[in-house]
């Protein structure tokens, strides 16, 4: 029973060192190609270009973090630099899924005021309030993980393994900070999902009010497939992956499926800019008549 069990766990292993692999593979050339055409092609004076930069930087800091992960999955071992290492890999997860969930409800609401309220949202979409925005959820992130750090390094010193931890040794000791922040993550997504839901509806119901002429019907179907998306990215990866707590045995899964979330956020800047193939220029026009 025992060896059957062992290659239970070492096939289920392979499975997630295969994931997380093809998660690099896809990954980091759609963020690292998303990022490069952010930037060449678009002007950072767009608030919302500002906030898929960041996403997409978020997303890269999850990538570079995965290939430990594939080691470890891999050989069943890890021999990668003890607890330390161990420690930041695991916070640069983290830090995805609360960074991408709040630039993606930052992105939402960024649209919302662009077709609800365009006139009256533009002191409020500028470049300025953007990067301080930004700055605000690398700060917020980063706060969490000095309590979150502490606790979880506190519990993997006196192990050799990473990622996986037994279930009587998770239950035996309770670790303050990371239970405090563990349900408080839940709140923070459920929080960030009804904001999308209701920016979703809203965006809905004032573009069916528009009688626009054919012409505008492709951006319509652009705007209203980048809240799909966004709704979507919430239920299947955010908040899953936020109720871990809950579902311990489940912990690497919904870990693995949190971090498919990188690969799908590139589709959001290609509905989110008509012309995001396009030069900055004429990108430009086309993101001022979406605005306006």
């Amino acid at each position: 029973m025992s060896n059957n069990n062992t290659n239970v766990t070492m096939d289920s292993h392979y499975a997630f060192a295969i994931a997380f692999g093809s998660i690099i593979g896809l990954g980091l050339p759609l963020n690292a190609v998303a990022l490069w055409i952010l930037l060449r092609h678009h002007s950072l004076k767009s608030s919302c270009a500002i906030f898929m930069v960041n996403l997409a930087i978020s997303d890269l800091l999850l990538v570079i973090s995965l290939p430990m992960k594939v080691y470890f999955y891999s050989t069943g071992k890890w021999e990668l630099g003890g607890w330390i290492l161990c420690t930041w890999i695991t916070m640069l997860f983290r830090n995805n899924i609360r960074s991408s969930s709040i630039f993606i409800t930052f992105i939402s609401i960024d649209r919302l005021l662009a077709v609800v309220y365009p006139l009256r949202s533009r002191h409020l979409r500028t470049s300025t309030n953007a990067w301080k925005a930004a700055a605000f959820v690398w700060l917020f992130v980063l706060v969490l993980n000095v309590p979150e750090s502490v606790g979880f390094s506190r519990r993997i010193k006196n192990y050799t393994v990473c990622f996986e931890f037994p279930e009587d040794k998770l239950r035996i000791e309770q670790i303050t900070e990371e239970e405090v922040i563990a349900f408080f993550l839940p709140l923070l997504v459920i929080t960030l999902l009804t904001i999308n839901i209701v920016s979703t509806a809203l965006v809905s119901w004032t573009l069916r009010k528009q009688l626009n002429d054919s012409a505008k019907v492709s951006n319509k179907v652009n705007v209203m497939l980048l809240f799909a998306m966004n709704l979507m990215m919430f239920t299947v990866f955010f908040v899953p992956v936020s109720l871990v707590k809950f579902f311990p045995k489940s912990r690497t899964f919904l870990n693995c499926l949190a971090s498919v979330n990188c690969c799908f956020d590139p589709v959001l800047y290609y509905f989110s800019f008509d012309g995001f193939w396009k030069k900055k220029e004429e990108a430009d026009i086309s993101l001022a008549r979406d605005v306006s």
